[in-house]
C-alpha cells in the first residue's frame, strides 16, 4: 500500500513528508474509554482489594470549565476505598497515570478525577474511526435478531396526508437506526383496503364517476379515489340534511330527527348492501374494488418513491381478517376467550387492570383488533421475528397494550415485548397547506412544495452557480426533501410538533440544509485537496501535532458509536438527528477558527483534511440513518 501511494506521489503537484506516510501508531487504534475502564476494574482491585464490574467504571465527557476530555465518576468507589472522596480519586488517577498508555495526565476535583488523554491515542481514535466506512454501526448476520418494524398503514380510499408522513419518516428511519444496530430487519406495511369507508368511494365512483380513470382525468389514482370519497360525504350530508329537515316537518324533535334520517339514509344503506356483498365475495362489487385499489397502489407508490421509504413486505387488511376470526376461534376454544348470549366474543382483560375487549361482533364480522391478531399470526409464519415494533399514533396506545396482552396469550413470543412506538400529531401553522380533501394536508402537496421552497431559496442565495438544469433540480429535490424530513425527525417523536415549511428551509441553524451545505462544503475542500495533489496516508502517524479543537473534533466522531447505539435502544430518530447538528455545529466553528487547506504545516493539514474527511463521512452517515440525502455540492 506504501509503495503505491509513494509512487502516485511522485506524478502529483504535493507530496506530504515521506514520515507521514510511513510512520505507524504504537496504539494499534484502541478503544480510549474501553482502555480506560479495563485499568480502573485493575486499579480497584490492587489499591482497594475488591473485585468491580465494569459497569461501575462512569465516564463522561470533562466539562468546559475543568481541564481534562474524560472524567471518572469516583463515587460508585467511596464504599470500597473507605477514604475521602479527593483521595479515592487521587490514588486511581496515581495508578491510571502508571498504568494507563492513553492517560497523559490528570486532575482531581471533588469526586471527580479529570483525565487527559495522550495525544497519540487519540490519533489512533482517528485512524479507527477512518479505518471503518461505518464507523459506530454494528454489522449484521443470518444469526442477527429479527426486528419487524410495522409503519404506514394507510387507508385505499384517500392519498397520504401529513400525518402519514411524519408516520413513514419515523418508521424509515427506525428501520435504518436497528439495522445499525446489528439487527436484521424487515420492513412491513399493513393497507387498510376492506371496509366501509372503502365501499364509500366505490358507490360514489360508480354513482357519479362517468368511467373516470387516471389516464383519462390526468390525475393520482390515489387522489381521483379521494375525490370519490368526499363526493361520498357531500351527498351524504345533503341526503342527511334533506331528510332531517323532512322528519322535522313531520314534528319530531331535532336529536330524534336527525337520528332517523342517518337510519334511513338511501346512500348509506347502498355503502352498507355494497360491504355486505363485498364480505360475500360477490364478483362485481370485488372487481371493482380490485380496479380501483390498484389505482390507488400506482398512486402510492408514486407518493413513496417520492419520500425516499419502502417495504420488504405488505400486507392487506382483506386476506388477514380472516385469519384474524381463525385466531380468535382457538383462543375460544381453548377458553382463552369467553361468548356472551349474543354470539359475541370477548376477551376479559381484569387480571391485567383492564376492562373486556370485544373481539368478534355478534354477527361474526371482525373488528380491528382481529385483523391485528391476524396479520400477526401471518407474520409470525412468515419470519422468525425476535421483536415487533409497530410506528402508530398516540391515540392508539390502549388498542397496543391489549394487543400485547392478547398476543402473549395467544402464545406469540413477541406478544409480551411487542413495541408500540407512539408518536405524536404534526400540524402546520395554519392549519393545512392546500388540501384535495379539504379537510387533511395532502402529502404530495406538502412534497412539492418544499421542493419549489428549497429551489427559490437556492436561487436567492446563488446556490446554483454554474449548475446544469438536472443539476438544479436534483439539489433542489434534495434539500427541500431533507428539510422536511430533517425538520419533523428532529422533534421527539412521543411529543406533538408544529411543521413551519418556512423556518426548515434555512442554511443557519438546526435544519436540515445547514447540515447539508456543511457536507458540501467539505467535500469542496476535499476535492481542492485532491487537485492539489494532496493524499493522505493510510494510517496517521502518531507524532501529529493536536490541538484543543481537534481533540474535541475527534470526541465528538468517536460519540457516535454511542449516540446511534442509545437510538437503538430509545427508539430515537431525534438523537440521530441532533447529534447530526452537533457535529455540523463544532465542525463550523472549527472551520471558522482554523484553515485547512492554508494550515500552518504539513503536518496540520493532513490532519485537518483527515478530520474533515472523517466528519463529513459521519455527517453522511447519520443523516442517512435519517432517509436524509446530502448533495456533493451546493
Amino acid at each position: 500500500m506504501i509503495l503505491a501511494v509513494l509512487s502516485l506521489l511522485k506524478t502529483q503537484k504535493k507530496s506530504l513528508p515521506l514520515h507521514l506516510l510511513t510512520e505507524k501508531s504504537k496504539y494499534n487504534s484502541m478503544n480510549i474509554e474501553s482502555e480506560i475502564i479495563a485499568t480502573v476494574v485493575q486499579a480497584v482491585k490492587e489499591c482497594f482489594g475488591q473485585d468491580v464490574p465494569t459497569t461501575m467504571v462512569q465516564l463522561q465527557k470533562t466539562k468546559a470549565e475543568f481541564e481534562g476530555n474524560l472524567t471518572l465518576m469516583v463515587f460508585p468507589f467511596l464504599k470500597l476505598s473507605r477514604l475521602k472522596p479527593e483521595d479515592t480519586a487521587q490514588q486511581l488517577g496515581d495508578y491510571l497515570a502508571k498504568h494507563c498508555k492513553v492517560v497523559q495526565s490528570f486532575n482531581v476535583v471533588k469526586g471527580f478525577l479529570n483525565l487527559t488523554i495522550a495525544p497519540a491515542a487519540w490519533i489512533s481514535l482517528l485512524n479507527r474511526i477512518d479505518s471503518e466506512p461505518r464507523f459506530g454501526e454494528k454489522a449484521v448476520n443470518e444469526q442477527s435478531p429479527l426486528v419487524m418494524i410495522e409503519y404506514s398503514s394507510p387507508n385505499t380510499n384517500k392519498p397520504l396526508h401529513l400525518g402519514h408522513v411524519r408516520n413513514n419518516l419515523l418508521g424509515w428511519s427506525l428501520a435504518q437506526i436497528m439495522e445499525a444496530n446489528g439487527n436484521r430487519v424487515v420492513k412491513t406495511n399493513i393497507v387498510n383496503d376492506r371496509g366501509i369507508h372503502i365501499c364509500k368511494s366505490m358507490l360514489a365512483w360508480k354513482k357519479w364517476g362517468n368511467g373516470a380513470t387516471p389516464e383519462s382525468t390526468g390525475k393520482k389514482g390515489d387522489h381521483l379515489i379521494g375525490d370519490y370519497y368526499v363526493a361520498f360525504d357531500q351527498h351524504y350530508r345533503a341526503e342527511l340534511a334533506e331528510l332531517t329537515a323532512k322528519f322535522k316537518a313531520e314534528g319530531m324533535a331535532d336529536e330524534e330527527a336527525e337520528k332517523r334520517a342517518k337510519e334511513e339514509s338511501p346512500l348509506m344503506k347502498e355503502a352498507h348492501d355494497m360491504l355486505v356483498r363485498w364480505e360475500q365475495g360477490d364478483e362485481e362489487v370485488r372487481a371493482l374494488w380490485k380496479k380501483m385499489n390498484d389505482w390507488v397502489y400506482q398512486g402510492f407508490d408514486e407518493t413513496y418513491k417520492a419520500m425516499g421509504v419502502g417495504f420488504d413486505k405488505i400486507y392487506y387488511e382483506s386476506e388477514t381478517y380472516l385469519e384474524g376470526k381463525a385466531k380468535v376461534e382457538e383462543g375460544l376454544a381453548k377458553g382463552l376467550f369467553f361468548r356472551k348470549p349474543d354470539g359475541s366474543v370477548w376477551a376479559d382483560l381484569s387480571n391485567e387492570g383492564l376492562d373486556q375487549k370485544l373481539l368478534l361482533r355478534a354477527d361474526g364480522t371482525s373488528v380491528y383488533m382481529t385483523q391485528d391478531i391476524g396479520t400477526a399470526d401471518l407474520r409470525f409464519k412468515d419470519y422468525p421475528i425476535d421483536k415487533m415494533i409497530y410506528v402508530v399514533g398516540n391515540e392508539q396506545n390502549y388498542h397496543f397494550q391489549v394487543l400485547s396482552i392478547l398476543l402473549d396469550r395467544l402464545g406469540f413470543k413477541w406478544g409480551k415485548e411487542l413495541v408500540h412506538f407512539s408518536y405524536g400529531m404534526v400540524e402546520l401553522p395554519n392549519g393545512k397547506m392546500k388540501s384535495r380533501e379539504g379537510t387533511v394536508v395532502d402529502a404530495d402537496d406538502l412534497m412539492e412544495e418544499m421542493v419549489s421552497a428549497a429551489r427559490r431559496t437556492s436561487e436567492e442565495l446563488g446556490k446554483f452557480a454554474d449548475m446544469t438544469e438536472n443539476e438544479r433540480n436534483d439539489i433542489a429535490r434534495i434539500v427541500g426533501m431533507g428539510a422536511l424530513k430533517y425538520f419533523i425527525l428532529k422533534v421527539d417523536a412521543r411529543k406533538n410538533m408544529l411543521f413551519n415549511p418556512e423556518e426548515s428551509i434555512d442554511f443557519n441553524g438546526n435544519t436540515g440544509p445547514f447540515i447539508q451545505y456543511t457536507y458540501a462544503r467539505i467535500r469542496s475542500i476535499m476535492r481542492k485537496a485532491e487537485a492539489e495533489g494532496i493524499v493522505l496516508p493510510s494510517v496517521l502517524p502518531d507524532t501529529l501535532p493536536l490541538n484543543e479543537k481537534e481533540v474535541q473534533l475527534i470526541q465528538k466522531l468517536n460519540s457516535f458509536e454511542t449516540v446511534v447505539e442509545q437510538a437503538g435502544k430509545d427508539y430515537s430518530p431525534s438523537g440521530i438527528a441532533n447529534y447530526c447538528y452537533e457535529l455540523t455545529k463544532d465542525f463550523n466553528q472549527f472551520y471558522h477558527d482554523y484553515s485547512i487547506l492554508n494550515a500552518e504545516s504539513a503536518e496540520a493539514k493532513t490532519l485537518r483534511l483527515a478530520l474533515a474527511k472523517n466528519v463529513a463521512k459521519t455527517i453522511k452517515n447519520g443523516m442517512q440513518l435519517l432517509g436524509i440525502e446530502v448533495p456533493e455540492r451546493m
